[in-house]
């Protein structure tokens, strides 16, 4: 029993988080302001991950916040959260859970928050991003790609 090899113990450290992009746009800036009716908000999120080095990865949060009365943009928000994280020694099937999952959970309130107060920044009441199931929109992502997978074998 002593001699067995003890398997590495497994480690998740955060490096850093930090803002990575940011950038808004109010092209009907001043007479905007003055508009009496509600805008119409489209947000749109997505979950970008690249490694760095072994077993060092960027897991970064993109939000884009978009709004418009008619066809006049009130503001256009788009932000990049990203996070360094350390990860080493978890076995590979929860690999992908872990950067899919944990790592955009942990970005994802820096991202809100930067969000929020660019927006309001700008001069109009902040918009705060609702909470997300990472786990939800990872397990939507894996079945989506599942369904390609099979739609392309089916077709080769």
């Amino acid at each position: 029993m002593a001699d067995e090899q003890q398997a590495p113990t497994p480690v998740f450290q955060i490096q850093r988080v930090y803002l990575k992009e940011a950038s808004l746009e109010q092209p009907n800036s001043p007479a905007i302001f003055l508009e009496q009716q509600q805008p119409s908000v489209d947000i749109q999120l997505g979950v970008e991950a690249q490694s760095l080095a072994e077993g060092v990865f960027e897991i970064a949060v993109a939000a884009t916040v978009h709004t418009k009365i008619g066809e006049r943009t009130v503001f256009l928000v788009e932000c990049k959260q990203a996070g360094i994280f350390e990860i080493r020694h978890i076995p590979q099937e929860l690999m992908q859970q872990v950067i899919g999952i944990q790592c955009p959970q942990i970005v994802y309130p820096y991202l809100r928050a930067n969000v929020a107060d660019l927006i309001q920044r700008a001069g109009f009441p902040p918009v705060h991003l609702a909470e997300i199931n990472f786990q939800a929109m990872y397990e939507q992502q894996l079945a989506q790609q599942q369904q390609q997978q099979a739609a392309a074998n089916g077709q080769a």
